[in-house]
């Protein structure tokens, strides 16, 4: 895998077709392997680059793991286009990824050709239960990163059972459970919220929901995105928080489409 130097990491990402740049952009925990059932199928079409946070996969860290916030994954994306001078591009994010992604769309539109937001945080309408929710998996209380990916992923498939067997090993590692905690208390602070700043943004959006998600429930944050985003339409599918993984050909049924739009030929 190739890697770029950044400022929070050695960022490793993977690498696949030619053409209009499209990054792939995981949840928290995760990594670029998250996406394996889609992205042959993508880089028919696309430039495909999907990247392992720093602290996850193959990527490092050179901060203490437990300081981590969302800011710092937004920085790292904009580090990532930076690195390697990536024109305006295609963003397939997922949970955090698509916070990070829709924000680099708000502030920096012309980096940005389109987007698809996959149960994005940043739409919560929070309130006692989910606010203690996020501190109790930001503590040493925390479910462990498999049984609450058993939870979130609804389907079982390939790649989502190597996802819950990377959530039973490698993400029960010092440095990944740590940054997983850290990046769940930085849930609650104001740069993940992007409610206000929503009409802001403008690019075309397409947001993908699982109907069973107990993480990012559709029936609640997927109508606040939906009303808020003025250029996004919903989808909803039979599938837990990640469609991409659960449910890839439906899932490709409706992203290809959209995304084609904004390919060159």
């Amino acid at each position: 895998m190739p890697a770029v130097q950044l400022p929070l990491g050695n960022v490793h990402y993977q690498e696949a077709g030619q053409g209009t740049p499209l990054v792939l952009l995981h949840a928290n925990p995760g990594d670029c392997r998250d996406f394996a059932a889609v992205m042959p199928a993508l880089a028919k079409n696309f430039r495909v680059l999907a990247l392992d946070w720093p602290g996850y996969g193959r990527s490092s860290l050179t901060k203490d793991p437990a300081t981590v916030t969302v800011e710092d994954i937004y920085q790292t994306l904009r580090a990532f286009l930076d690195a390697l001078a990536l024109g305006p591009a295609v963003f397939i994010g997922n949970s955090v990824g698509g916070n990070a992604a829709a924000r680099l769309a708000i502030e920096s539109p012309e980096r940005v050709r389109a987007l698809v937001l996959v149960s994005p945080g940043g739409f919560t309408q929070h309130n006692v239960i989910t606010r203690t929710f996020c501190r109790l998996q930001g503590s040493r209380f925390s479910l462990s990163p498999r049984r609450f990916a058993g939870l979130y992923l609804k389907k079982r498939t390939p790649t989502t059972e190597a996802m819950l067997e990377r959530a039973a090993t490698v993400q029960r590692e010092p440095i990944p459970q740590a940054l997983n905690r850290a990046l769940w208390r930085s849930f609650l602070e104001p740069a993940h919220d992007l409610r206000e700043r929503a009409a802001q943004l403008k690019v075309p959006t397409l947001l993908v929901f699982g109907a069973k998600d107990p993480a990012i429930p559709a029936k609640t944050d997927g109508k606040v995105a939906a009303r808020l985003l003025p250029n996004a339409r919903i989808e909803i599918l039979d599938c837990g928080h990640a469609s991409f993984a659960e449910v890839p050909a439906p899932f490709l049924a409706v992203v290809e489409p959209f995304t084609h739009l904004f390919c060159e030929s």
